[in-house]
């Protein structure tokens, strides 16, 4: 392919009549004012969108458009062109033919990036125009730190020497960042980042440490090492989160940021006494994702309008239940940034705090000291709340601390763990709660799970087994049961395991008079039947159901998430 003409893309569009010239003057100030590059300033100004900004280039070049998203990429072949240059000129080599490479921009009018790839590559380019959102995407799932990590392991073990010996004290806190020890865990770092990752196990065994990652509630191996390089591992850890790091017999847990490419992470740290050393996991946690709204978690209409009808409420109980890794603080925190005013006295009693909050009266639990949910909670009280946010109530002194202030004219906040919502009176019952208490002051239940969505790169319909078939028929009781359901058969875009993001299934169960009397005269099945009857069948199996017949996720998936009975 010839070497491309500069296109002026502002012209072009107005051209295409795509954007009129009104909007070319609006964005060229704009495009003044902050240095950006103009298409980034027509995407930012919602004038055009990426894709309709590719299409007119590409129809205007002459060359193809491709959308990433249903692009099989072959990484053996896209890594050729090194990550610096993909990153910093926006493009991907996508086929590597017998004249020349196919190479993806999201610029292709950028001469200097042309002749660049050409010089690196040595071979003749063809372009296309691909969107950057998902060029980026792209990128950080090809240019994995599989290998880096590898290599910087064995680094480290190299520099511990053939004797396996701890680090002293004196000696790590000398380690600086080009020590192999802190290249390793920053190249842990980025990897799990760039695959979304929500916690880090690093998990020391008999002759091996293995580093594994949850992505989208599932655990994944991500790198097997010598034994040796644990203990330096974990004592670089401790030190960065203020550990005590000549105590290995016990648990501790700990907090630390950490400044990535993309931004800064906070991480959540526990460690773990184990036969073969100190197991250690982490959370990361996003500073942005505490800044989620309730409409964009996924709820449906049905349970959004009642949540937020339920926020506006003085005074009263609202629990979020669920197991541990359904999402139950992030649906707290999106209630409290909608809730987040100047007027309203918001304190949250946590432990650990996962998210940083401005505006908000965070206190964080510290039981060694005896600054316990109990202790925090009397004294919360005196500080004129209007808000309370009980990080998870644990015990029954703790329920009925949290009830007392929701009778006390307090809107209180909490999350429990129980299977569904019909089943959280009864188990607080079982705490030990009075009926009277929870009748009086139990305004709603929440229960939530995170349900995976299947990839829409590697999307086909498979038929149903016999047992999905049997499922599904029970769910649909008497309605049309398709003969085949979505899955994914896994492909780069989702790291090959079929399914790539997650979203939250829900239930409400909102108590009322008929409720209350059941819960204090009737048997627990009565009151079970009572729950399902308020429901109206809008529960997390349904959901899960109507989420399998939208071809958004598969039976499987399905009957994993919804197996709770």
């Amino acid at each position: 392919m010839a070497r491309p003409e500069k296109v002026r893309l502002g012209e072009l569009l107005v051209q295409q009549k795509v954007i009129t010239e009104e909007q070319l003057a609006e964005a060229l100030e704009s495009q003044r004012q902050s240095g950006r590059r103009l298409g980034r300033v027509f995407v930012e100004l919602g004038l055009v969108t990426e894709e309709s900004l590719s299409e007119a280039l590409a129809r205007q070049m002459g060359i193809p458009y491709i959308n990433l998203k249903f692009y099989n990429i072959q990484p053996k072949i896209s890594v050729l062109l090194p990550e610096t240059l993909a990153r910093r000129f926006r493009a991907i080599l996508l086929e590597d033919r017998s004249k020349d490479c196919l190479i993806g921009m999201a610029d292709p009018t950028d001469l200097f990036a042309y002749d660049e790839i050409v010089r690196s590559l040595k071979r003749d380019i063809s372009l296309a125009v691909v969107t950057e959102t998902l060029l980026l995407q792209t990128i950080d799932r090809i240019y994995r730190r599989t290998q880096e990590i590898s290599g910087l392991a064995q680094e480290l073990v190299e520099d511990l020497g053939e004797q396996t010996r701890l680090f002293s004290v004196t000696d790590l806190a000398q380690t600086g960042e080009d020590a192999p020890v802190a290249r390793f865990l920053y190249s842990v770092f980025e990897d799990a980042w760039q695959v979304h990752a929500s916690d880090i196990h690093i998990e020391p065994r008999e002759d091996r440490l293995i580093v594994r990652f949850r992505i989208d509630g599932m655990l994944h191996v991500q790198n097997e090492s010598d034994i040796k390089i644990a203990p330096a591992v974990a004592l670089r850890l401790k030190l960065i989160s203020g550990l005590d790091i000549s105590e290995k017999r016990l648990p501790q847990d700990g907090r630390f940021n950490i400044k990535l490419r993309n931004g800064l992470v906070d991480v959540r740290l526990s460690t773990m006494p184990t036969p073969y050393g100190e197991s250690v996991v982490m959370r990361l946690l996003g500073r942005e994702a505490a800044k989620s709204s309730l409409s964009e978690l996924g709820m449906g209409d049905h349970i959004l309008t009642r949540m937020r009808r339920l926020l506006d409420r003085p005074h009263g109980l609202v629990l979020v239940t669920g197991p541990t890794g359904s999402g139950k603080t992030t649906t707290l925190y999106a209630a409290l940034s909608e809730l987040n005013s100047t007027e309203t006295k918001i304190i949250t009693v946590e432990d650990p705090i996962e998210y940083r909050l401005s505006g908000i009266t965070q206190v964080q639990v510290n039981e060694k000291i005896g600054l316990d949910f109990t202790r925090v909670l009397r004294s919360t009280l005196r500080q004129d709340p209007d808000i309370l946010l009980v990080g998870e109530i644990r015990d029954p002194e703790t329920a009925q601390i949290s009830m007392r202030a929701a009778l006390t004219g307090h809107l209180v906040l909490s999350t429990l763990h129980t299977n569904d919502a019909a089943g959280t009176p009864m188990r607080l019952l079982d705490m030990g709660v009075p009926r009277y208490m929870i009748g009086m002051s139990l305004v709603a239940v929440i229960a939530q799970r995170l349900i995976r969505l299947i990839c829409e790169s590697c999307a086909h319909p498979e038929n149903l087994s016999e047992a999905e078939d049997d499922w599904l028929s029970r769910q649909l009781d008497g309605k049309p049961v398709p003969r085949q359901c979505m899955v994914g058969h896994g492909c780069t875009h989702c790291n090959g395991m079929g399914y790539q993001g997650r979203v939250g299934v829900y239930e409400m169960l909102e108590m009322n008079p008929v409720l209350v009397d059941a819960m204090y005269h009737a048997e627990p099945s009565v009151f079970s039947g009572l729950a399902g009857q308020q429901m109206g069948g809008q529960t997390l199996r349904q959901q899960a159901v109507d989420l399998v017949l939208a071809g958004r996720t598969s039976v499987r998936e399905a009957i994993r998430v919804s197996q709770y009975e």
